[in-house]
């Protein structure tokens, strides 16, 4: 019983480290991997330079599964697929960002 206990505790306060970040910290990950890899072609404020325009109605009703799909998989023939060099939670981070660039 004691070893299902230290478990669940152990569990406990790793939830409670992760939840304890702040959320600007992940904001500002994710603002610094917009820039690294999305800001040479979408521009830093998401406005189209060489891509699609992140801020237009277009990209913003997509739905979260939708640009998750298109940074994974990239768009032919420019957008390059990024699911096998970022991971999952930093795909996710760069939806939440796009989110912001309305």
């Amino acid at each position: 019983m004691k070893r299902i206990d230290f478990a669940v505790f152990t569990v406990v306060a790793a939830l409670a480290v992760i939840l304890a970040l702040p959320p600007s910290a992940h904001a500002q990950d994710a603002a610094a991997l917009y820039k690294s890899k999305c800001a040479m072609c979408h521009g830093p404020d998401g406005k189209k330079v060489a891509g699609h325009d992140l801020t237009a109605a277009a990209a913003q009703k997509l739905s979260d599964a939708d640009l998750d799909a298109v940074i994974t998989n990239g768009k032919p023939p420019k957008m390059p697929k990024y699911g096998d060099k970022l991971k999952p939670e930093e795909i996710k981070g760069l939806v939440a960002y796009i989110r912001t660039l309305k």
